[in-house]
């Protein structure tokens, strides 16, 4: 198999790789938009994918955004969607506390307002939202007040990200049965005009390096990522497509799971970089090797149409 991966799709692979398929998983950003500018063609796609009877979701590590807030920037860019087809690791990181920990529990949030409103979705309720400023002396931080009914700590990303909340993590994971979970190690979010920003996966190693554990993580290429979708909807892994635009989430999260890969150009990774690694001795590597690329999923379109 590995010297037929990282193949250019054409019309002719795209129909016969589209007929193998029942469910297509897209990336977000950087695959089907580009901060608020929606891929050229992107819409159309899912559109005729629909119209061809294929199960269509998106699955992002972004935890900044509800599932309703995703389908209302859809909306505005023209995508039809609706929040049962919409999995970020807000929604399945709440999903994860409640159903595979069955969380009994509060939890300390360091996080979003969007991380908030999905954990109390489902019934688990939450404190740590918002700035946490330091006060007193060293003493003091280390007896800082804990809640006692507090048991999982839950990271994502968190504008107001500071040494206090760290700090005030640390001592609620010095307890033995406090959970620590994370929704994604993305260590730098791409943005337009090759710059770039923190992201998630620096807060939390930030976190695990003062309370000497690691976190479980939730979004790709985490297992429970495609689980969360799989549960719900009955998928069968040989007859789903994974579409993303990074070797290290999208295609990794497909490899873990068993699905059919297929990278766009439009984001972060490129086809050298997966060439590199299908070169490389790695079995870890080899798991960053997409089947298939296009440019842009636009390059799907004559397939659909015809």
């Amino acid at each position: 198999m590995a010297g037929s991966k990282c193949v250019r799709l054409n019309v002719e692979l795209t129909n016969k790789l589209l007929e193998s398929v029942d469910s297509i998983l897209f990336d977000c950003d950087g695959v089907i938009w580009r901060g608020d500018q929606a891929i050229p063609g992107a819409p159309q796609v899912i559109k005729l994918l629909k119209e061809h009877g294929k199960k269509v979701f998106f699955v992002t590590n972004n935890s900044t955004k509800t599932r309703k807030l995703y389908v209302d920037k859809m909306s505005t860019l023209g995508f039809n969607a609706n929040e049962e087809e919409v999995f970020g690791t807000a929604y399945c990181s709440a999903m994860y506390l409640k159903t595979v920990c069955k969380l009994q529990g509060k939890v300390y949030l360091i996080g979003s307002n969007a991380m908030k409103q999905e954990l109390e979705a489902v019934g688990i309720q939450q404190i740590g939202l918002g700035p946490d400023h330091i006060f007193g002396k060293q003493t003091d931080w280390a007896n800082v007040p804990l809640e006692p009914d507090v048991k999982a700590v839950l990271v994502g990303f968190d504008e107001d990200f500071s040494y206090m909340k760290v700090n005030r993590a640390m001592q609620y994971l010095t307890r033995t049965d406090c959970l620590f979970v994370g929704t994604n190690r993305d260590t730098r979010l791409p943005l337009e005009g090759g710059t770039a920003v923190p992201g998630t996966g620096c807060l939390l190693q930030a976190v695990e390096m003062a309370a000497q554990r690691q976190a479980t993580t939730v979004g790709k290429p985490n297992h429970f990522m495609f689980d969360c979708v799989a549960s719900k909807f009955g998928l069968e892994p040989g007859r789903c497509l994974m579409v993303g635009d990074r070797l290290d989430t999208d295609i990794m999260l497909g490899s873990n799971c068993g699905l059919k890969t297929l990278l766009t150009l439009t984001g972060v990774s490129t086809v050298a970089e997966a060439e590199a690694n299908q070169k490389s001795g790695c079995s870890e590597k080899h798991k960053m090797v997409p089947d298939y690329y296009v440019e842009s999923i636009a390059d799907l379109l004559p397939a659909l149409q015809g």
